[in-house]
């Protein structure tokens, strides 16, 4: 019985352990993107209707991407993060998408 326990314990550490580390990433994407919008782009946080990280499934850095909506703009912006620079890799714009 004390196996099993310690089974369980152990895979639910590793589950544990995975949900962090992605939440981790996402957090880490999303603020990136957020401070080179306000720093860099001169984009108030007020400006900034949803910032929203997610999984794309692609490769590398681009896994881990921020879609973007700004005030008085129908774009939504797909940003990530590569060598710690933040990168524009798509918008989408009236249901088309433009990859940059």
């Amino acid at each position: 019985m004390k196996k099993i326990g310690k089974f369980v314990l152990i895979f639910i550490i590793f589950i544990g352990i995975g949900f962090s580390y992605i939440q981790y990433k996402k957090s880490n994407v999303e603020k990136s993107v957020t401070k080179y919008l306000t720093t860099e782009k001169n984009i108030s946080k007020n400006d900034i209707i949803s910032s929203e990280p997610f999984i794309a499934n692609l490769q590398g850095d681009k896994n881990w991407m921020v879609s973007i909506k700004l005030k008085n703009d129908d774009k939504t912006y797909y940003y990530y993060k590569s060598k710690n620079k933040v990168i524009l890799e798509s918008y989408v714009e009236n249901g088309e998408e433009h990859v940059q």
